[in-house]
């Protein structure tokens, strides 16, 4: 079978996006550990305005591939791939549990990111095959790269919510004279928040003060009682309800999004991403076959101990408690193909697009973003 060929020739390509902090190692498949990084991130995000790069030269035609076709393709020894801290991080902790036991096709060498600054120049710098990016991030990859960078999987719905310390907030109009701490300056967050504002009829900056402030300050804030609003994602949302003495969920910025959204589109937040030039079709199908598995694990109501304990045992949440509390907001899900991924993922493109068009790479991606795969689960 014909494999992806794209041909990349990154120069200088660097990204400084807003998220926490931290410092990461890596698990060399297949015997290592995860890291030692600061609390899990919360925004996972990227915004072009941040970045500097290159085009490079390389092809966007999307080939179908099926898995008869696929069957007899070599498989690597081994790949490098890259979660975040955070839902992305939490739906891949079964994935590497297996790789550690050597339970899968292919070893793995697993970086584990609190900041996605750390994870999107290897991308680009070819260190990492496969990674799990902000959404947009990925459309920004796809225009820089022109094509080399594809989105194999969604594995992420929004997680984004409006916490209060008191209850006078019941709706977006609620905010109106408030001021809400904020994570995800210039990237996904802050667009997201933007455009739920607007819709309701208030101006960021002018109705409502947005203060951008690290993710650790705001929840010691929310927490010690200092702060009236913020807005963060799971889990570091659960982190303040489960400590903050009056915190409560005031709105779930998924479901403003759908009250307000035109075209249908969900809020949907993270990717899996990769490499077009050095994965093959085999590699990719034998990846989502092992990824899917592990998210439909860590999400089952039936494994919510289990997969509390991965999620702590691999750092990706700081306690078991506040894991088993967030788990089943995390937003996990798995759709794959084409299709499917284009009606998550096209109309929040275009809502990001209109809201700052840098924060998708300057142009709407075409359909060459999404990988094309033949796989009997949800969305193939």
């Amino acid at each position: 079978m014909k494999r992806i060929i794209a041909l990349i020739a990154a120069i200088g390509l660097i990204f400084t996006l807003a998220a926490c902090g931290g410092t990461a190692g890596t698990e060399k498949a297949p015997e290592t550990t995860e890291s030692q990084t600061a609390p899990e991130t919360a925004s996972e995000t990227a915004s072009e305005t941040e970045t500097a790069s290159e085009p490079e030269e390389t092809g966007s035609e999307t080939e179908t591939a099926s898995e008869t076709e696929v069957e007899s393709e070599p498989l690597p020894e081994s790949l490098n791939v890259g979660f975040l801290k955070g839902p992305t991080g939490i739906g891949a902790a079964y994935f590497m549990k297996q790789n550690r036991e050597k339970a899968l096709e292919i070893a793995y060498n697993v970086t584990l990111e609190a900041d996605a600054a750390n994870v999107l120049p290897s991308i680009i710098k070819g260190e990492l095959d496969i990674a799990a990016v902000p959404t947009n991030a990925a459309a920004v990859l796809y225009n820089k790269t022109e094509g080399n960078v594809k989105i194999l999987a969604i594995n992420t719905l929004g997680v984004l919510h409006i916490l209060e310390n008191g209850e006078t907030v019941q709706s977006v109009a609620d905010l109106k004279g408030k001021t809400i701490l904020a994570t995800g300056q210039g990237a996904n967050p802050e667009f997201v928040l933007n455009y739920i504002l607007r819709a309701n009829g208030l101006e960021p900056g002018t109705d409502v003060t947005v203060e951008f402030l690290p993710n650790d300050e705001i929840v010691a804030k929310m927490t010690a009682g200092e702060a009236e609003v913020c807005m963060l994602p799971v889990p570091l949302a659960t982190t303040v309800l489960m400590k903050g003495e009056n915190a409560r969920d005031a709105l779930d910025l998924n479901a403003e999004w759908e009250k307000v959204s035109t075209d249908g589109s969900i809020l949907t937040q993270g990717c899996v991403v990769y490499r077009a030039d050095k994965v093959t079709d085999a590699a990719a199908f034998s990846f989502l076959r092992d990824y899917e598995a592990s998210i439909n694990y860590m999400k089952d109501e039936a494994n919510l101990d289990a997969a509390a304990e991965l999620a702590v045992e691999f750092e990706i949440v700081g306690a078991v408690p506040v894991a088993k509390a967030a788990l089943p907001q995390c937003g996990l899900t798995y759709v794959a193909g084409r299709d499917a991924m284009k009606g998550y993922l096209d109309g929040y493109f275009n809502v990001l697009f209109a809201a700052d068009p840098t924060s998708v790479g300057g142009k709407l991606p075409d359909d060459g973003i999404y990988y094309e795969v033949d796989l009997n689960s949800e969305g193939a």
